[in-house]
């Protein structure tokens, strides 16, 4: 079993920051990609960024610019710095891990979400 644990979520205005965190624990051989995805009320789940075990990284086009993901592999965390927020980004904000685990069975696991609401 691998667990995933956001934090950082909050009520900000428009323009501020948040930084997002996202820890994985349990039976972790290794982790591959490291994603970050939003819903919002009434819309369908969308991928914002993702970034890959060798670092490398793409973005919402929504996001670009403004965004940024990062990945501590030694702490299993990955991480979501949110600049230049707008209400529109106002969302549930989910961690999405896939990877080996100690048993050699591949997995994907969700984190429990994270509520994002920035106000105009």
């Amino acid at each position: 079993q691998v667990q995933l644990v956001e934090s950082g979520g909050g009520l900000v205005q428009a323009g501020g920051s948040l930084r997002l965190s996202c820890a994985a624990s349990g039976s972790i051989f290794r982790l591959n990609a490291m994603n970050w995805y939003r819903q919002a009320p009434g819309k369908q789940r969308e991928l914002v960024a993702f970034i890959t075990s060798g670092g490398i990284t793409d973005y919402a086009d929504s996001v670009k610019g403004r965004f940024t993901i990062s990945r501590d592999n030694a702490k299993n965390t990955v991480y979501l710095q949110m600049n230049s927020l707008k209400p529109e980004d106002t969302a549930v904000y989910y961690c999405n891990a896939q990877g080996l685990t100690s048993a050699n069975r591949n997995f994907g696991s969700w984190g429990q979400g994270t509520q994002v609401t920035v106000s105009s």
